[in-house]
């Protein structure tokens, strides 16, 4: 038998060992963000997919507009004039293969190696990862329950700034931030763009979320209180349809869009999912979302529940008015990081706060994800994961 070729030294400097492999799932899933499969409109979905190609299912015969399907861009503008305030065309949105595309092209067009993204000082993991992986400095800034702190924030800026170091964006989730939970209040939005616009730094809205609201009063976006042109942002299906779906969108200054798709690659979304969208849009969404959402307030209370009833007093936790997850805090000098792999094996899956710092810290925080279980299963698994964590006396002292 041949040797086989040795590839170690045709790599690229910049390429990463990443390869796929299969997705594992513990019994007791609160890792990932998944929705509940009973809950996807799947006839809804496949009359959607009927009436749109009786209706254009020949242009599929070319490829889509760059800019992904001139229906769906229109529709999604009307979606953000009426639901978060925002003035724009058609021709200001871009469709993207998920936000998490829409977040990776603009953090390449923004950031050279070295630079420093401001975040909260957890953040969605995904995000984190792609700013590391495109050299970012990232810095997070404190939070309290109205969301990113001003002062703090106007602090980092002028200390970073001081070192002789370039912000380049403040990246922030407003709305059911990931894996906080809170909503940036009205006042608190105002505050931040005083503070990144009195030092020229763009805002990156991920707004992925804003949907999700199942109690309290909306907070307009980011986007509606700037009249500059200095707030990027970026919103999905994934998280309202379905994560399979892979389809999210863009909405920026012309300049930016401009930079950010030349590190896009493949082209177009797929004009097969953006036609769906475009007629499920038309139609039954905004009950689906009704549905969906009156749901995930019976999980989350499920959840928050469990925790009381399993936990008592040693942890606290927030309870959020809309999204996926729920942040819990155990004791200091709990390592929930070190316990996670093995917690995994014994059927109860979670992400420990370590993962979402810039820093590192937080191994004594938990995010728990209410999307994908039942309330029963929710129930069942948090006393499934106080047993092991009891068992394996991970609580100091």
């Amino acid at each position: 038998m041949a040797d086989q070729f040795n590839y170690d030294n045709f790599f690229s400097a910049g390429s990463q060992n990443s390869a796929p492999g299969s997705v594992r799932h513990a019994k007791y899933d609160f890792a990932v963000a998944y929705p509940d499969p009973e809950s996807l409109p799947l006839e809804d979905l496949i009359e959607s997919v009927r009436s749109g190609f009786e209706r254009e299912g020949r242009d599929l015969a070319y490829y889509s507009t760059a800019a992904g399907d001139p229906e769906l861009r229109r529709l999604v503008a009307e979606k953000l004039a009426r639901q978060r305030n925002m003035k724009v065309s058609a021709d200001d949105v871009v469709l993207t293969s998920g936000s998490g595309e829409a977040v990776g092209i603009v953090i390449q067009a923004l950031t050279d190696p070295g630079d420093v993204a401001l975040t909260e000082e957890f953040v969605y993991l995904g995000t984190l990862n792609q700013m590391r992986r495109y050299g970012a400095d990232v810095v997070g800034i404190r939070c309290d329950d109205d969301g990113i702190i001003p002062e703090d924030l106007d602090s980092v800026i002028t200390e970073q700034t001081a070192k002789g170091k370039k912000v380049k964006y403040l990246y922030t989730i407003p709305m059911f931030q990931n894996p906080l939970g809170w909503t940036m209040t009205l006042e608190r939005r105002k505050q931040v763009l005083e503070v990144t616009g009195k030092h020229g730094i763009p805002v990156f809205e991920d707004d992925c979320y804003a949907d999700l609201r199942f109690e309290g009063e909306d907070v307009t976006s980011f986007h509606s209180l700037d009249d500059t042109g200095r707030v990027i942002y970026v919103g999905s299906f994934s998280k309202i349809i379905a994560p399979g779906m892979r389809m999210g969108y863009l909405v920026a200054p012309k300049e930016v869009i401009g930079r950010a798709w030349s590190f896009k690659s493949g082209g177009a979304v797929s004009q097969f999912t953006a036609l769906t969208i475009a007629e499920y849009m038309k139609g039954g969404i905004d009950r689906h979302i009704e549905e969906q959402n009156r749901a995930l307030a019976a999980k989350r209370d499920a959840m928050v529940a469990a925790l009381g009833e399993n936990f008592g007093s040693s942890v606290t936790w927030t309870v959020p008015q809309g999204g996926l997850y729920v942040w819990v805090k155990f004791p200091e000098g709990t390592d929930l990081a070190a316990v996670q792999e093995e917690v995994f094996d014994e059927g109860v899956s979670y992400y420990n706060g370590s993962q979402f710092s810039p820093s590192g810290e937080g191994s004594n925080f938990v995010r728990l994800c209410f999307g994908h279980p039942s309330v029963t299963t929710i129930h069942e698994g948090i006393a499934e994961l106080a047993r092991i964590l009891d068992r394996k006396k991970v609580f100091p002292g």
